[in-house]
Protein backbone atom coordinates (compact mmCIF):
# COMPACT_ATOMS: atom_id res chain seq x y z
CA UNK A 1 0.00 0.00 0.00
CA UNK A 2 3.08 2.29 1.15
CA UNK A 3 4.67 1.73 -2.23
CA UNK A 4 1.30 2.53 -4.15
CA UNK A 5 0.89 5.63 -2.70
CA UNK A 6 4.63 6.78 -3.31
CA UNK A 7 3.95 6.03 -6.86
CA UNK A 8 0.93 7.96 -6.91
CA UNK A 9 2.67 10.77 -5.57
CA UNK A 10 5.69 10.50 -8.14
CA UNK A 11 2.59 10.82 -10.73
CA UNK A 12 0.85 13.36 -9.08
CA UNK A 13 4.77 15.57 -9.11
CA UNK A 14 5.12 15.08 -12.65
CA UNK A 15 1.51 16.06 -13.87
CA UNK A 16 1.96 19.34 -11.45
CA UNK A 17 4.90 20.00 -12.92
CA UNK A 18 3.79 19.83 -16.26
CA UNK A 19 0.88 21.88 -15.73
CA UNK A 20 3.48 24.96 -14.69
CA UNK A 21 5.61 24.13 -17.43
CA UNK A 22 2.76 24.89 -19.82
CA UNK A 23 1.56 27.52 -17.61
CA UNK A 24 5.19 29.48 -17.97
CA UNK A 25 4.21 30.34 -14.53
CA UNK A 26 3.96 28.73 -11.18
CA UNK A 27 5.78 28.08 -7.87
CA UNK A 28 7.66 24.58 -8.10
CA UNK A 29 9.51 24.61 -4.92
CA UNK A 30 6.37 24.75 -2.56
CA UNK A 31 4.23 22.73 -4.87
CA UNK A 32 6.88 19.23 -5.20
CA UNK A 33 7.21 19.54 -1.29
CA UNK A 34 3.53 19.07 0.00
CA UNK A 35 2.54 16.68 -2.51
CA UNK A 36 3.32 13.34 -0.16
CA UNK A 37 0.94 15.16 2.49
CA UNK A 38 -1.80 16.05 -0.18
CA UNK A 39 -1.46 12.33 -1.48
CA UNK A 40 -2.16 10.99 1.56
CA UNK A 41 -4.50 12.87 2.82
CA UNK A 42 -6.71 12.75 -0.31
CA UNK A 43 -5.98 8.98 -0.80
CA UNK A 44 -5.94 7.47 2.94
CA UNK A 45 -7.50 10.07 4.90
CA UNK A 46 -10.31 12.48 4.03
CA UNK A 47 -13.74 11.83 2.70
CA UNK A 48 -12.39 13.84 -0.20
CA UNK A 49 -15.24 17.00 -1.41
CA UNK A 50 -17.28 16.11 -4.42
CA UNK A 51 -18.39 18.20 -7.52
CA UNK A 52 -21.95 18.74 -5.24
CA UNK A 53 -20.23 18.95 -2.13
CA UNK A 54 -22.02 19.26 1.13
CA UNK A 55 -23.04 16.04 2.17
CA UNK A 56 -23.06 15.54 5.51
CA UNK A 57 -20.33 13.19 5.56
CA UNK A 58 -17.63 15.11 3.75
CA UNK A 59 -14.59 16.22 5.62
CA UNK A 60 -13.32 19.64 4.66
CA UNK A 61 -9.73 20.73 3.41
CA UNK A 62 -7.96 24.26 3.45
CA UNK A 63 -5.20 24.95 1.05
CA UNK A 64 -4.21 27.87 2.82
CA UNK A 65 -0.85 28.09 1.08
CA UNK A 66 -3.24 28.94 -2.31
CA UNK A 67 0.22 29.31 -4.38
CA UNK A 68 0.44 25.31 -4.14
CA UNK A 69 -2.43 25.51 -6.35
CA UNK A 70 -0.68 23.21 -8.48
CA UNK A 71 -0.61 20.15 -6.45
CA UNK A 72 -4.12 20.22 -5.42
CA UNK A 73 -5.64 20.71 -9.06
CA UNK A 74 -2.89 17.36 -9.80
CA UNK A 75 -4.39 15.46 -6.78
CA UNK A 76 -7.92 16.48 -7.35
CA UNK A 77 -7.27 14.99 -11.07
CA UNK A 78 -6.43 11.97 -9.43
CA UNK A 79 -9.49 11.49 -7.25
CA UNK A 80 -11.34 12.21 -10.95
CA UNK A 81 -12.28 15.68 -9.50
CA UNK A 82 -10.86 17.60 -12.56
CA UNK A 83 -10.03 15.79 -15.79
CA UNK A 84 -5.80 15.52 -16.35
CA UNK A 85 -6.38 17.16 -19.62
CA UNK A 86 -7.63 20.13 -17.52
CA UNK A 87 -4.26 20.57 -15.67
CA UNK A 88 -2.26 22.00 -18.84
CA UNK A 89 -4.69 25.05 -18.65
CA UNK A 90 -3.48 25.83 -15.57
CA UNK A 91 -3.06 30.18 -15.61
CA UNK A 92 -5.09 30.44 -19.10
CA UNK A 93 -7.35 32.88 -19.56
CA UNK A 94 -10.75 31.68 -18.79
CA UNK A 95 -9.12 28.55 -16.99
CA UNK A 96 -11.01 27.64 -13.75
CA UNK A 97 -7.68 26.69 -13.05
CA UNK A 98 -6.09 29.70 -11.96
CA UNK A 99 -3.18 30.41 -9.84
CA UNK A 100 -4.56 30.38 -6.75
CA UNK A 101 -7.91 28.37 -5.89
CA UNK A 102 -10.95 30.12 -7.08
CA UNK A 103 -14.04 29.33 -5.67
CA UNK A 104 -16.22 30.86 -8.04
CA UNK A 105 -14.92 27.72 -10.54
CA UNK A 106 -14.25 24.86 -8.28
CA UNK A 107 -17.34 23.96 -6.23
CA UNK A 108 -15.04 21.68 -3.95
CA UNK A 109 -12.88 24.50 -3.32
CA UNK A 110 -14.20 25.91 0.24
CA UNK A 111 -12.45 29.10 0.12
CA UNK A 112 -10.36 30.65 -2.75
CA UNK A 113 -6.80 31.47 -0.95
CA UNK A 114 -3.41 33.10 -1.99
CA UNK A 115 -3.90 35.85 0.90
CA UNK A 116 -1.46 34.11 3.73
CA UNK A 117 -2.00 33.38 7.16
CA UNK A 118 -6.28 33.53 6.28
CA UNK A 119 -6.94 30.05 5.68
CA UNK A 120 -5.99 28.65 8.89
CA UNK A 121 -8.98 31.33 10.23
CA UNK A 122 -11.22 29.91 7.79
CA UNK A 123 -10.39 26.43 8.87
CA UNK A 124 -10.77 27.36 12.44
CA UNK A 125 -14.42 28.93 11.71
CA UNK A 126 -15.79 25.85 9.88
CA UNK A 127 -14.46 23.33 12.85
CA UNK A 128 -16.56 25.56 15.05
CA UNK A 129 -19.50 25.37 13.08
CA UNK A 130 -19.29 21.45 12.97
CA UNK A 131 -18.51 21.39 16.72
CA UNK A 132 -21.73 23.28 16.77
CA UNK A 133 -23.51 21.04 14.48
CA UNK A 134 -22.06 18.38 16.47
CA UNK A 135 -21.00 16.11 13.58
CA UNK A 136 -18.15 13.83 13.42
CA UNK A 137 -16.65 15.76 10.07
CA UNK A 138 -12.86 16.55 10.23
CA UNK A 139 -11.33 19.96 9.12
CA UNK A 140 -7.78 19.94 7.63
CA UNK A 141 -5.73 22.90 6.42
CA UNK A 142 -2.09 22.87 5.13
CA UNK A 143 0.02 26.12 5.61
CA UNK A 144 3.14 26.69 4.59
CA UNK A 145 6.01 27.85 7.34
CA UNK A 146 6.20 31.40 5.94
CA UNK A 147 2.53 31.81 6.25
CA UNK A 148 3.29 31.61 10.41
CA UNK A 149 4.83 34.78 10.27
CA UNK A 150 1.44 36.51 9.35
CA UNK A 151 0.09 37.62 12.68
CA UNK A 152 -3.60 36.14 12.60
CA UNK A 153 -2.31 32.77 12.32
CA UNK A 154 -1.67 33.33 16.21
CA UNK A 155 -5.12 34.45 16.39
CA UNK A 156 -6.49 31.62 14.93
CA UNK A 157 -4.66 29.30 17.36
CA UNK A 158 -5.41 31.11 20.32
CA UNK A 159 -9.21 30.41 19.57
CA UNK A 160 -8.99 27.04 17.91
CA UNK A 161 -7.17 25.71 21.79
CA UNK A 162 -10.07 27.82 23.83
CA UNK A 163 -12.80 26.00 21.83
CA UNK A 164 -11.02 22.76 22.37
CA UNK A 165 -11.20 22.30 18.55
CA UNK A 166 -9.80 18.69 18.46
CA UNK A 167 -11.63 18.09 15.06
CA UNK A 168 -8.99 20.39 13.47
CA UNK A 169 -5.79 19.24 12.08
CA UNK A 170 -3.31 21.87 10.32
CA UNK A 171 -0.51 20.58 8.82
CA UNK A 172 2.75 22.59 8.05
CA UNK A 173 4.42 22.11 5.10
CA UNK A 174 7.84 22.76 7.14
CA UNK A 175 10.31 22.98 3.99
CA UNK A 176 12.44 26.24 5.82
CA UNK A 177 12.46 28.21 2.91
CA UNK A 178 10.21 31.44 1.43
CA UNK A 179 10.93 34.06 -1.44
CA UNK A 180 14.04 34.86 -1.02
CA UNK A 181 16.31 33.38 1.59
CA UNK A 182 15.49 30.59 4.65
CA UNK A 183 12.89 31.54 7.37
CA UNK A 184 15.51 31.88 9.76
CA UNK A 185 17.20 34.51 7.68
CA UNK A 186 13.96 36.42 7.66
CA UNK A 187 12.18 35.93 10.11
CA UNK A 188 12.75 33.05 12.58
CA UNK A 189 10.17 30.60 13.67
CA UNK A 190 12.07 28.60 16.28
CA UNK A 191 11.04 27.18 18.54
CA UNK A 192 8.02 25.87 16.72
CA UNK A 193 7.33 23.10 18.71
CA UNK A 194 7.34 25.04 21.86
CA UNK A 195 5.17 27.88 20.16
CA UNK A 196 2.25 25.52 19.50
CA UNK A 197 2.15 23.69 22.67
CA UNK A 198 2.64 26.98 24.89
CA UNK A 199 -0.85 27.93 22.39
CA UNK A 200 -2.56 25.06 24.01
CA UNK A 201 -1.90 22.87 20.69
CA UNK A 202 -1.31 18.78 20.19
CA UNK A 203 2.31 18.86 17.83
CA UNK A 204 2.92 15.72 16.60
CA UNK A 205 6.54 16.57 14.51
CA UNK A 206 7.27 13.80 11.31
CA UNK A 207 9.01 13.84 8.11
CA UNK A 208 6.85 15.18 5.75
CA UNK A 209 7.64 12.64 2.77
CA UNK A 210 7.38 9.59 4.93
CA UNK A 211 4.07 7.98 3.80
CA UNK A 212 3.32 5.79 6.47
CA UNK A 213 4.44 8.74 9.23
CA UNK A 214 2.02 10.99 7.08
CA UNK A 215 -0.63 8.53 7.23
CA UNK A 216 -0.37 7.43 11.36
CA UNK A 217 0.06 11.75 11.99
CA UNK A 218 -3.41 12.42 10.07
CA UNK A 219 -5.34 9.68 11.84
CA UNK A 220 -8.59 11.47 13.90
CA UNK A 221 -7.81 11.69 17.24
CA UNK A 222 -10.20 11.01 19.99
CA UNK A 223 -7.90 11.21 23.41
CA UNK A 224 -7.18 14.88 23.23
CA UNK A 225 -9.73 17.66 23.33
CA UNK A 226 -6.94 20.10 21.88
CA UNK A 227 -6.89 20.95 18.12
CA UNK A 228 -3.46 19.32 16.39
CA UNK A 229 -0.78 20.90 14.48
CA UNK A 230 1.48 18.39 12.38
CA UNK A 231 4.70 19.92 11.50
CA UNK A 232 5.64 18.38 8.53
CA UNK A 233 9.16 18.37 8.02
CA UNK A 234 9.94 18.80 4.12
CA UNK A 235 12.34 19.62 1.22
CA UNK A 236 11.18 22.24 -0.95
CA UNK A 237 11.54 20.67 -4.82
CA UNK A 238 11.04 17.53 -3.61
CA UNK A 239 12.09 14.93 -6.57
CA UNK A 240 13.46 17.52 -8.71
CA UNK A 241 17.24 17.83 -7.72
CA UNK A 242 18.19 21.06 -9.50
CA UNK A 243 15.44 22.64 -7.56
CA UNK A 244 15.54 20.95 -4.07
CA UNK A 245 16.16 23.72 -1.41
CA UNK A 246 17.25 26.19 -3.80
CA UNK A 247 14.95 29.42 -2.66
CA UNK A 248 15.23 30.59 -6.36
CA UNK A 249 12.21 27.62 -6.88
CA UNK A 250 9.74 29.47 -4.79
CA UNK A 251 8.39 31.07 -7.84
CA UNK A 252 6.65 32.87 -9.53
CA UNK A 253 8.69 31.40 -12.43
CA UNK A 254 8.65 29.90 -15.96
CA UNK A 255 10.60 26.45 -16.67
CA UNK A 256 12.36 26.40 -20.07
CA UNK A 257 12.13 23.31 -22.14
CA UNK A 258 15.37 21.93 -21.20
CA UNK A 259 14.32 22.49 -17.60
CA UNK A 260 10.92 20.91 -17.96
CA UNK A 261 12.82 17.83 -19.59
CA UNK A 262 15.55 17.50 -16.60
CA UNK A 263 12.80 17.75 -14.44
CA UNK A 264 10.58 15.34 -15.89
CA UNK A 265 13.65 12.76 -16.27
CA UNK A 266 14.78 13.73 -12.80
CA UNK A 267 11.01 12.09 -11.43
CA UNK A 268 11.82 8.91 -13.67
CA UNK A 269 10.54 10.01 -17.11
CA UNK A 270 11.65 8.23 -19.92
CA UNK A 271 11.81 10.96 -23.16
CA UNK A 272 8.70 9.37 -24.85
CA UNK A 273 6.83 9.94 -21.41
CA UNK A 274 8.28 13.82 -21.59
CA UNK A 275 6.61 13.90 -25.02
CA UNK A 276 2.80 13.06 -23.47
CA UNK A 277 3.23 15.92 -21.55
CA UNK A 278 3.72 18.23 -24.67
Amino acid sequence: MTENINQLANQIRKDAVASIYHAQSGHPGGVLSCIDILTVLFHQIMTPPNIRKQNYSDDYFILSKGHAAPALYAVAASIDLLKRSELKTLRKLNSKLQGHPDVTHLPWVEISTGSLGQGLSVATGIAKALKLQNTNQQVYSLIGDGEMQEGQVWEAAMFASHHQLNNLTVIVDYNKLQSDASNADICTLEPLQDKWRAFGWHVIEIDGHNIDEINHSLKPQNNTTAPRIIIANTTKGKGVNFMENIPFWHGSVSLSEDQFSAAMKALGCSDIDIKEYY
